[in-house]
């Protein structure tokens, strides 16, 4: 059958770079990793909580971790930053706070940076949380992927594939639909694509939803 693999980890060296870098022993290596997942957890968690604006959306593109001996420094990637920083400036500070609470690192120091991203819809994680906005105001699925579609293509990408499984609209039977605009070739190396997966809670079960953005590198 045909054989799939994470466009991102497939791409590993040529066009995508490691979101975590760190160096650790083997014994300890996974210790580090349960730190970054709670480290992205976190984060998410307060933003989920203290962003109350009508379109619910996080806006986190992916959150960049580099761990040295006595310093962590989280690198948040925001499609919309001012619904973190704007409300309050000590915002960060209590975000800060947050994680050093979660983690109980005594001997390292702990820095958070916002970066804005230029365009918010070209980035897939930003679209699916859009896409799961719509489904769950129960939108049907086929203006939803449209729409995200046409707002990728103000985002000048060279092509997009989005793809919805579970009970659609409520269905007795779980199916798969998907939808694909331009080009999206996933069997080139050279290629920069961007994919995130992303699970949705609806009324009826639960939805994955998938998408695959081809990036215009110039």
């Amino acid at each position: 059958m045909g054989q799939k693999i994470n466009p991102l980890g497939f791409r590993l060296g040529t066009t995508q770079s490691h979101h975590s870098l760190w160096f650790a022993q083997p014994k300890k290596y996974s210790e580090g990793l349960e730190e970054d997942k709670t480290i992205r957890d976190c984060i998410k968690n307060y933003v989920q909580k203290n962003i109350t604006i009508s379109s619910g959306m996080e806006g986190i593109a992916r959150i960049e971790i580099q761990k040295r001996i006595d310093l962590i420094q989280i690198i948040i990637y925001m499609g919309f930053p001012k619904l973190l920083i704007e409300d309050k400036p000590r915002r960060v500070e209590e975000l800060q706070m947050n994680v050093q609470k979660e983690l109980n690192c005594v001997n390292r120091k702990l820095n958070i940076a916002i970066t804005r991203i230029s365009n918010p819809y070209g980035h897939p994680n930003i679209l699916a949380e859009f896409i799961a906005g719509q489904l769950k105001n129960r939108v049907s699925f086929r203006k939803a992927m449209k729409k995200a579609i046409e707002l990728t293509e103000q985002a000048n990408t060279k092509g997009i594939q989005v793809q919805i499984a579970g009970r659609i609209d409520g269905k007795e039977i779980a199916r798969v639909e998907w939808i694909r605009e331009g080009r999206v070739p996933l069997q080139t190396i050279e290629a920069k694509i961007d994919y995130c997966s992303y699970t949705v809670r609806t009324i009826y079960g639960v939805l994955g939803i998938k998408i695959w953005i081809f990036v215009d590198d110039e």
